[in-house]
């Protein structure tokens, strides 16, 4: 499936000068959304995954189907204070400041083969941080996989996981 014709440019947003690509009208259309997670599983088909870890919030509608087909427990990523048991932090640089990641502290056992995923890869910063909290837990991270990837932002290259993308701009 050509998911890039699917997945829609809006300009100037979030401000002037960038191109937005829109990944909702790939989740609107429901064979779309379907096989874009069919075509992320089956990439990862037979892989030992005890857990997938996805940051919020777009990175669940991603994580969570994955984590069903691929028979592996979900863990979710999230910002200061929305988890409820005790949470390990990493903080990571945005364009203008910083911003925090958490898990629970028991979401990750030493020894758990890790995917991450997410809906998009750009600078890598937020799976960056996502990696560090898995080795702080004693996981080991098997990779990152994303619909879509900007290859322009060079991401991939300053992650230390190998990446899968369904779709690179």
């Amino acid at each position: 499936m050509d998911y890039a014709k699917i997945i829609r440019d809006i300009p100037d947003f979030p401000k002037k000068g960038i191109l937005f690509k829109d990944i909702s009208t790939l989740w609107k259309d429901p064979k779309a959304f379907k096989q874009s997670i069919d075509d992320l599983a089956a990439h990862y088909k037979g892989k030992k995954i005890d857990k997938i870890v996805c940051a919020e919030s777009r990175g669940f509608i991603v994580g969570a189907p994955l984590a069903y087909l691929l028979g592996a427990g979900f863990v979710p990523a999230r910002k200061p204070g929305k988890l409820p048991a005790p949470a390990i932090s990493q903080s990571y640089a945005l364009e203008y400041g910083e911003a925090t990641l958490q898990i629970h502290e028991d979401a990750i056992s030493k020894g758990d083969q890790v995917l991450i995923a997410d809906d998009l890869l750009a600078t890598g910063g937020t799976v960056n941080a996502t990696v560090e909290l898995i080795e702080k837990l004693g996981g080991n991270v098997l990779g990152a996989a994303f619909l879509v990837e900007l290859i322009f932002l060079k991401g991939r290259e300053k992650l230390k996981t190998p990446v899968f993308s369904l779709v690179q701009y």
